[in-house]
């Protein structure tokens, strides 16, 4: 049973990622189908049109696999010598200033959505000191 609901969730994410790709043919946006897609179930969930219980446990499942899925990506660099240029230096150095500040902007948050979540529940606790 286990594997049906994950398997149903899963193939939900996919419908979103396909609307995703819809609108972004549709509409001509300069983003990848998938990214709106992310979007689309961020709204939904934030807006509680779909709840998280819909997809958590596919959610779940899949990432793990994350790292696993952006494989390809990653050697698809290969086919661009000219990323090791000058100007891939300069994409090297954006991209890993982008993703320092993005992964400390993403801890600040978690660690304000912690404290909120602790002082609703009445527990006093300072989550930085862990």
């Amino acid at each position: 049973m286990k594997i049906i609901v994950i398997s149903v969730q899963i193939l939900l994410l996919y419908c979103i990622s396909l609307v995703g790709n819809f609108i972004v043919k549709q509409l001509h946006i300069p983003l990848p189908g998938s990214i709106i897609g992310l979007l689309l179930l961020l709204a939904m969930l934030h807006f509680k049109l779909i709840p998280l219980q819909l997809v958590a446990k596919g959610a779940g499942f899949l990432l793990p696999l994350l790292t696993l899925l952006l494989i390809p990506a990653t050697v698809g660099v290969i086919d661009y010598p000219e990323l090791l240029s000058p100007y891939g230096v300069i994409l090297l150095c954006i991209t890993i200033i982008s993703t320092l500040f993005t992964l400390g902007l993403t801890a600040k948050l978690a660690q304000k959505i912690e404290r909120k979540e602790a002082a609703d529940r009445g527990v006093d606790h300072d989550v930085s000191h862990h």
